[in-house]
């Protein structure tokens, strides 16, 4: 029986038994070729694959781990985006000197203090006022050699150190004296070995109402050091009497004596490093 033209061509033969081997050889190599395409097919998609997963991964690494399909049309302009500055303050500083340094750093070394040295700026006041007892100056007086204005046993410690100048000058209130002295050297550590190897006495200075005192009988003393300073107090009755160490009220005046050098060469270098930063001394 035949369907017409195009049917199944079985191969040579008498008609009535197929070429199985030539089935089979054709049936292999449409299986082969099958099996071919199916390999080249799973092939390029695992490579579609493999490229989708390092293409995320590209976008993930470079950005803050999500992903956005945003279109790039709904992105603000620049003309929309905050200004920096717009409606924000102006900073502001502080047009504020800085903080002077320390005042006693001005007055440790002859090449740093050259503010001008004199009684006139030491003791620059008529009256003077210690914790609530007034004093009234009663003389002033320079002695260049230091050794004229101090006894035996202080003179050879001035001179020994270099002593450039000693500075006297007298207060009085209620029948006490004191005599303050204040003796300038190079630096700070030599006025200290003066304040250490000190022996009395300081001359006492009278003048202006003020008689001799302190010359032959035992008077109050002290002596300490600021800076390239020592300075020194001697205090006593005017009357002549001595002041032992049952004569507080004597001792006072020679405490306020020293109180009031301390206080002067403090503010000699505060002065000064106020001056060098502009500020006011206070």
């Amino acid at each position: 029986m035949s369907f017409g033209q195009g049917g199944p061509d079985w191969g040579q033969g008498d008609g009535s038994t197929p070429d199985w081997a030539a089935l089979a050889e054709r049936t292999e190599r449409s299986r082969a070729r099958r099996r071919r395409w199916t390999i080249i097919g799973v092939s390029a998609l695992a490579t579609v694959a493999v490229a989708g997963i390092v293409a995320v991964a590209v976008v993930d690494s470079g950005g803050s781990g999500t992903a956005s399909d945003k279109p790039s049309g709904d992105l603000p302009t620049p003309e929309d985006l905050p200004s920096s500055t717009a409606g924000q303050p102006e900073p502001t500083f502080k047009d504020e000197p800085p903080p002077p340094p320390p005042p006693r750093d001005f007055v440790s070394d002859a090449r740093r203090d050259k503010a001008p040295l004199s009684t006139a700026t030491l003791f620059p006041n008529r009256t003077i006022k210690i914790n609530g007892r007034p004093y009234k100056r009663a003389a002033t007086d320079t002695s260049k050699g230091c050794t004229d204005a101090a006894h035996a046993g202080l003179g050879p410690v001035l001179s020994k150190n270099d002593c450039i100048s000693l500075y006297r000058a007298t207060f009085t209130r209620n029948g006490l004296a004191v005599t303050v002295g204040i003796a300038a050297f190079d630096d700070a550590k030599t006025a200290n070995t003066v304040k250490s190897g000190y022996k009395p006495n300081l001359v006492a200075l009278p003048g202006k109402g003020v008689p001799d005192f302190c010359r032959t009988v035992t008077c109050r003393t002290t002596a300490n050091s600021y800076g390239r300073y020592a300075y020194f107090t001697i205090s006593g009755r005017t009357n002549g009497k001595p002041s032992t160490n049952s004569d507080k009220q004597a001792e006072q005046a020679g405490r306020d004596g020293s109180t009031y050098a301390y206080a002067r060469l403090q503010q000699r270098g505060k002065e000064q490093a106020a001056k060098a930063v502009g500020a006011s001394p206070g």
